[in-house]
């Protein structure tokens, strides 16, 4: 059988195996021990087991559970509480103030957290039901959650610039400055479209009648100074150089245990949830990257990767239609499929293109992340929405929730066009690095 053959027969096999609901990791993998028993023999299960140990076992991979872990304690701690009092003091008689100030909490979480699901959990326990009180109009409200609540996996850290840049050997320091601005961009023009909404229509995000004096203000200013330091102690140790991502993990994980004590609400029962929560999720990626690496080497040794990219490369279009054709192949992947796989699945085969067309990888590998991001709000399978289903009220349905991410995923559309015609928002943090 030619290359190009079994290339169709694998993909075949691949996209209707994903289709009838098995999971990414188990996929991939059963494909590639079915290849390589095609093509090597018993002696083929040797290269299997061997690539999955070496990508396992990376050094990089060890912030994973740092940063789940961070996340678990975070959620733990009650530091959202904190956080909601002060939005709801300073932004409340602002239109629109409080679901702009839950965004804005979500970026903080996200600079804390590594993970989306955090503040999406987080605020939808929250910030949804004082909103609704309020009167704010339920389409904004869980859009604006849901789309705040994504910003974690480009806000670094991030655990999906962790995996990225473990499977394409980017510098995942890089990666994580690189996220800061368009993190940084993406929130505000959140922000900006809530407010703009909310002026023009009032109803949806009304100013809350409640009044608070300069001192009470003050007072609440007290929940944001732990989450602070703990974002200005990772990022800074990675920005300045002091410390790896990974290094950098450690320490995210200890002080986010220290603010946990401090805070005083963490009971042995929220600490055995969050270790297991992490033991849990570790456990799934190294599954897919287990069987990502697996189904990549095949296709790599079987000469497929060179076959796709020659074919690409032979259309003779211009780099930048291939550009935008891989960001629509993308979207439509995180329509269906966890980001995770969709980088383990398509980054080996299509980084090394992006490289031969003179595409920066760190710049590359941000982008990709937006669009990333947008699979998390976008029908069908969304994951934010599925969070989001589960912590809402009866009255607010699964259509209600596809109806509230579109305009945030309109707005996500034109901060990716926008870093793409500005590589410089991208790169200016990771070219200052030291």
């Amino acid at each position: 059988m030619d290359a190009t053959l079994f290339a169709l027969v694998i993909t075949v096999l691949l996209v209707t195996l994903l289709l009838l609901g098995l999971p990414v990791s188990f996929t991939m993998g059963g494909v590639a021990v079915l290849a390589a028993l095609y093509i090597w023999g018993p002696k083929g299960m040797y290269m299997i087991a061997q690539t999955a140990y070496a990508e396992g076992t990376q050094e990089i991979l060890i912030a994973v559970p740092l940063f789940i872990f961070m996340a678990n304690i975070l959620r733990c701690s009650d530091l959202a509480d904190d956080l909601y009092q002060m939005v709801y003091a300073w932004m409340g008689r602002i239109p629109g103030g409080l679901a702009i100030g839950t965004v804005i909490i979500c970026a903080i979480f996200a600079a804390m957290a590594g993970i989306s699901s955090v503040a999406t959990v987080s605020m939808g326990l929250i910030a949804l039901p004082s909103m609704l009180k309020r009167g704010y109009d339920k389409i904004l409200v869980t859009g604006s959650i849901s789309a705040g609540g994504a910003l974690g996996i480009l806000i670094p850290p991030s655990v999906i610039m962790v995996i990225y840049g473990t499977m394409t050997e980017v510098s995942v320091g890089q990666l994580f400055m690189g996220g800061m601005l368009p993190g940084i961009l993406l929130a505000a023009t959140f922000c900006v479209y809530i407010l703009i909404r909310c002026l023009i229509n009032p109803r949806l995000g009304p100013p809350i009648q409640e009044r608070f004096t300069i001192r009470q203000k003050l007072v609440t200013l007290k929940g944001i100074v732990l989450p602070v330091l703990l974002i200005a102690l990772v990022l800074g140790a990675i920005y300045s150089g002091a410390a790896t991502p990974t290094e950098a993990a450690g320490i995210g994980a200890f002080g986010s245990l220290l603010c946990a004590l401090f805070h005083g609400k963490m009971t042995r029962w929220d600490f055995k949830e969050a270790l297991l929560s992490t033991l849990s999720l570790t456990a799934m990626v190294i599954w897919i990257v287990a069987g990502a690496v697996a189904f990549t080497h095949v296709l790599a040794y079987a000469g497929v990767s060179t076959i796709l990219k020659d074919t690409i490369l032979g259309l003779q279009l211009s780099k930048w239609w291939i550009f935008f054709g891989l960001q629509l192949l993308f979207f439509v992947l995180g329509m269906f499929l966890d980001p995770a796989g969709i980088i383990m699945l398509t980054t080996p085969i299509f980084v090394p293109l992006v490289k031969e067309l003179g595409f920066d990888p760190v710049w590359f590998g941000v982008i990709f992340t937006i669009n990333m991001e947008m699979a998390y709000l976008t029908p069908p399978f969304g994951f934010n929405l599925f969070i989001m289903k589960a912590v809402v009220p009866p009255e607010i349905t699964m259509d209600d929730i596809y109806r509230s991410i579109i305009p945030f995923v309109v707005v996500q559309m034109l901060c990716l066009f926008i870093c793409t015609i500005f590589p410089e928002i991208v790169m200016y943090l990771p070219s200052m690095m030291h």
